[in-house]
């Protein structure tokens, strides 16, 4: 299972990404959900799994900011809100949250709980509405979580990021914060549904990244590759893994 990708532009550097809406605004049962998300389910997978953490404190607390990873796992979109000291957002597959019976309002239930944010998948104008969606979390002052390479890496190697991150960097006018995450694809390796209890995955967060130099930059184009490529950098020396400096062109697993 594997949050949903958009792709948004050209061949060669489409915007490829995905998000959890946060629909704890919505209802009640909604605001219910996230108590007990944050209240119970994390400590609670905490205590399990005991995800290891460097940086937490890199984060800022207050004001809208970009959460940047690389992506091993789908345990990543559980392992980063788990461990940030404040709410963040990522994107879904719209498929999570509409699911048929009681296993639907489970997935449903889950995926509200920790802040994700359904979103169509593949077509160009849902990519566009994504983005949208992303920057309006954002807007009002929230944390947005984002992988740059779209999708998950299959060898380990980190790849070259999507410009969808530095699009949003210059729309909010918003620090980015990188994450290197190391481990999670021995704790939910690819294939496999229920995660392991060894080793312990390490969450590095790094000191935020300030792009305002680049506001107002005319070749936009170019600012967005600068900004990504520095934002990749970050992560990788957070992460250790070898550069693959070329895109992951591999299809999003269903």
């Amino acid at each position: 299972m594997q949050a949903g990708t958009c792709v948004v532009g050209g061949a060669a550097d489409s915007i490829r990404w995905r998000v959890f809406p946060d629909l704890t605004h919505s209802h009640g049962g909604s605001v219910l959900i996230d108590k007990f998300m944050h209240g119970v389910v994390a400590p609670t997978a905490k205590a399990i799994y005991r995800p290891r953490t460097e940086g937490r404190e890199n984060v800022p607390m207050t004001g809208p900011v970009i959460i940047a990873s690389n992506h091993l796992s789908f345990v990543d979109s559980v392992a980063i809100p788990v461990v940030m000291p404040r709410k963040v957002s990522f994107l879904a597959k719209a498929e999570y949250f509409d699911g048929p019976g009681l296993k639907g309002r489970v997935s449903n239930a889950f995926f509200s709980g920790i802040g994700a944010v359904p979103v169509p998948r593949g077509a160009h104008s849902a990519a566009k509405a994504a983005l949208q969606t992303a920057l309006s979390v954002l807007e009002r002052g929230d944390a947005f979580g984002i992988y740059p390479e779209g999708t998950r890496s299959r060898d380990g190697r980190l790849y070259r990021g999507r410009t969808g991150v530095a699009w949003l960097t210059l729309a909010a006018r918003c620090p980015v914060v990188p994450v290197g995450i190391i481990d999670t694809d021995r704790v939910q390796p690819i294939g496999s549904n229920i995660p392991r209890l060894s080793p312990r995955a390490l969450i590095r967060f790094g000191e935020p990244l300030d792009f305002s130099r680049h506001f107002g930059r005319t070749d936009v184009a170019r600012a967005r590759r600068e900004i990504t490529d520095e934002i990749m950098e970050a992560i990788q020396k957070l992460s250790g893994q070898d550069y693959a400096g070329v895109y992951n062109e591999t299809p999003a697993e269903v």
